[in-house]
């Protein structure tokens, strides 16, 4: 099988982001995507995220919209609050999958610009394939530039080239997926009292409605 991993702290989930999804297993022909909401992010470690069971939760309702995907408890918060790396997540995904499936990394072109900064990102090149969201009018060279040299074939690809042969991994990027809309602008959008209807699955739009999410505390609320 051809299996994906999404990971994101996905607080809350765009519908752009199940678009992209979608767009990925239908051109590349993957069975499953595990849709991996951070736990502990490294990255986000002084930043105040919802819960993990309520951004657990709409993932699993966004999933509920296609059979191929699945959320995945992957990255759920450790006891000794211990930050979760990608390179881990994918070592952990590979002992539970087993070796004969196919395991690709699906991640937006921005978040991959970043990878130079991640725990062991050489590593991760290496372990796993990568899918690369890349969004109309983006420069996709800047994507070959983040991948190191001689990890590169002798002839460096061109910005017109989709596909990328590394050592023991490839890269390939995913064209014409538009997501305008991030996390941040659903959760401003919710405190603001604004509506969130087709920016986020409907399912998620109704939990988030029911569970009072992304609103204002009020005067010694507890939320």
């Amino acid at each position: 099988m051809n299996i994906a991993l999404f990971g994101g702290t996905f607080d809350a989930i765009p519908s752009g982001h199940v678009q992209a999804a979608r767009a990925a297993a239908r051109q590349f022909h993957l069975d499953r995507i595990l849709f991996v909401p951070s736990g502990n992010p490294p990255h986000k470690v002084h930043n105040r995220l919802t819960s993990f069971p309520h951004r657990f939760a709409m993932v699993a309702l966004a999933c509920a919209s296609d059979a191929r995907f699945v959320p995945s408890p992957l990255e759920a918060p450790r006891a000794d609050a211990r930050p979760h790396y990608s390179v881990e997540t994918v070592r952990a995904a590979k002992r539970s999958l087993g070796a004969p499936h196919r395991l690709f990394f699906l991640i937006g072109a921005d978040a991959f610009l970043d990878l130079p900064h991640w725990k062991d990102y050489r590593r991760l090149l290496g372990a796993v394939n990568f899918i690369v969201v890349s969004r109309p009018g983006f420069p996709e060279q800047k994507i070959w530039e983040t991948i190191p040299r001689d990890l590169l074939p002798a002839k460096s690809p061109s910005s017109s080239g989709a596909v990328v042969r590394m050592r023991r991994t490839s890269l390939v990027v995913l064209r014409g997926v538009d997501v305008p809309v991030a996390s941040r602008d659903i959760r401003e959008a919710v405190r603001a009292g604004r509506r969130v209807t087709g920016l986020v699955p409907p399912l998620v739009e109704q939990y988030i409605l029911k569970e009072g999410l992304y609103r204002p505390a009020s005067p010694g609320s507890k939320r």
